[in-house]
């Protein structure tokens, strides 16, 4: 398996907005990109049994710019309550799930990491997953109750993304600008904020990101704050 990275290892604010409103529908989809690299989710429908992937354009998951990817590639097929990976030889550069080739029938896995040529797509079982952070800690985020201050450098992170579609949370500098404390205050308020929302264990990185659209998505934080 070759090429060049997808870019679902890391996302945006918006979306993991996107992520959220989906995982919170309680549906199986896949997350891929499109070759202008915007965030696409496919949901897998109960009326629908099968989609194609390929790099035809008329494909259900179109990879129309991945050489590597033949016209029909493989197929996503429900049997029975299951979803799966079918590669029975449509492709001439394989299907691989997490690194391994499918020959025939593979049963996705939440998480399951499906690579065609060089595209990526993510598989998410939905209802039937193991919990995600944001949906372990509480089934209704906006009812969690936060001290004043730690609403206020919530919002202050959450402002520029909620303004602007292209834009990423606050740093910890602006924060700091905004609610008036010291940059390490910021960072022990939004620690907390980590923990309470299930966030602590996630890469650095990703924390940021996904606290901020956990928060908008949840409606814990009313557009008059803003």
């Amino acid at each position: 398996m070759t090429g060049k990275p997808s870019g679902l290892a890391s996302h945006t604010a918006q979306e993991l907005k996107q992520i959220i409103a989906a995982e919170r529908t309680g549906m199986p989809f896949l997350i891929w990109r499109r070759a202008d690299g915007s965030l696409q989710i496919t949901y897998l429908e109960k009326d629908h049994w099968r989609l194609t992937i390929g790099r035809a354009e008329d494909a259900d998951i179109a990879l129309t710019d991945d050489s590597q990817v033949s016209r029909t590639h493989a197929l996503i097929e429900r049997v029975g309550g299951e979803w799966t990976l079918l590669d029975d030889g449509l492709s001439r550069n394989g299907s691989f799930a997490n690194a391994t080739r499918v020959l025939g029938r593979h049963r996705l896995a939440d998480r399951d990491r499906l690579c065609f040529g060089s595209s990526e797509l993510i598989y998410r079982s939905g209802a039937a997953a193991e919990a995600v952070p944001t949906a372990s800690v509480m089934d209704n985020p906006a009812a969690l109750s936060l001290s004043p201050m730690q609403r206020r450098v919530l919002v202050a992170l959450c402002r520029p993304v909620h303004d602007s579609e292209s834009a990423t949370p606050a740093t910890n500098r602006q924060i700091a600008g905004e609610v008036h404390l010291s940059v390490d205050a910021v960072k022990a308020h939004l620690r907390v904020l980590f923990d309470r929302f299930g966030l602590a264990e996630l890469p650095q990185n990703e924390k940021r990101a996904r606290l901020v659209a956990t928060a908008l998505v949840s409606g814990l934080l009313s557009a008059r704050e803003f």
